[in-house]
């Protein structure tokens, strides 16, 4: 037997470098914005993205480019980072949201991905359930949908399928107009740092407007919204928790948008009638 087999080998420690935590980035970032402190938090909080971008195309047809939206939720991501204050009370990852939802809705609008027939029926339903809350004095049942929209009960649920792209947007931009101003329910209730005044006092009367609505809104349709915005759930497990379909929980989303968006619109142009009158 030779010497060297007898002689023991030589071992190499493996030094692993520890990954600093999120308050550890945050405090070099706070201190000294390095470019590669920054794209370790970008890592830090990739995860976001990805939950953001997954929720959104559970709603999108197969088209629409993932990758163009992942790309503009990165975008949201470092200016949410740039933006953040952190004595705001708000946690990051509230704030952070937010503003990829924001860049990746901007980006869906950009590309316009919805027809323009489907954004006509939307409105049409949306016109229908004003006029009969207005009718009524409250959200108008399927039943009474059906009749003003002289369709059968299936005819109406293939509809709000058809129109389930537009009005997922809608919660996202409640108070679109056709020259495509919005504000968005996530924006109303985040962080208002980066605004003005008039900013923060059109949101908050914006939010009062909603939550007013949310009140008078059907017990399921307040439920699948506070399950789908509130708790983050998919669709499919609001589904499964409530024994009923995918699609009727969709049917039921859509409505719910909608009657929220009638509302708001309905008030506002009520206000913008008064304001014309006072001038004259």
């Amino acid at each position: 037997m030779s010497t060297a087999a007898c002689e023991p080998r030589e071992t190499k420690t493996v030094v692993v470098e520890k990954r600093p935590s999120a308050q550890e980035l945050w405090k070099r970032y706070h201190k000294r914005a390095t470019t590669k402190t920054e794209n370790l938090l970008v890592e830090q909080y990739l995860p976001l993205v990805a939950a953001v971008l997954g929720r959104l195309t559970m709603t999108l047809p197969d088209h629409v480019d993932h990758d163009d939206l992942r790309s503009a939720g990165l975008v949201g991501l470092l200016q949410a980072m740039r933006n953040f204050d952190p004595k705001s009370g708000t946690s990051f990852e509230t704030y952070a949201r937010v503003r990829i939802r924001g860049a990746m809705l901007d980006e869906l609008r950009r590309m316009d991905w919805v027809p323009r027939t489907i954004h006509e029926k939307a409105r049409r339903v949306q016109d229908v359930i004003s006029k009969l809350e207005q009718k009524h004095g409250r959200t108008p049942t399927e039943k009474e949908m059906c009749k003003a929209l002289e369709i059968s009960s299936d005819e109406y649920a293939a509809l709000l399928d058809e129109i389930r792209p537009a009005a997922f947007v809608c919660l996202d931009a409640v108070c679109a107009s056709e020259s495509g101003d919005s504000g968005s329910l996530y924006e109303v209730v985040s962080d208002g740092a980066e605004e003005g005044p008039a900013e923060e006092t059109s949101k908050r009367e914006l939010k009062q407007l909603i939550l007013e609505r949310l009140k008078d809104l059907p017990d399921m349709q307040r439920k699948v919204l506070a399950l789908y915005y509130g708790e983050d759930l998919r669709l499919r497990e609001i589904a499964e928790a409530f024994g009923v379909t995918e699609s009727r929980i969709c049917q039921i989303h859509a409505q719910a948008i909608l009657s929220i968006r009638a509302y708001v619109q309905r008030v506002e142009s009520g206000m913008a009638a008064q304001s014309t009158s006072l001038k004259t």
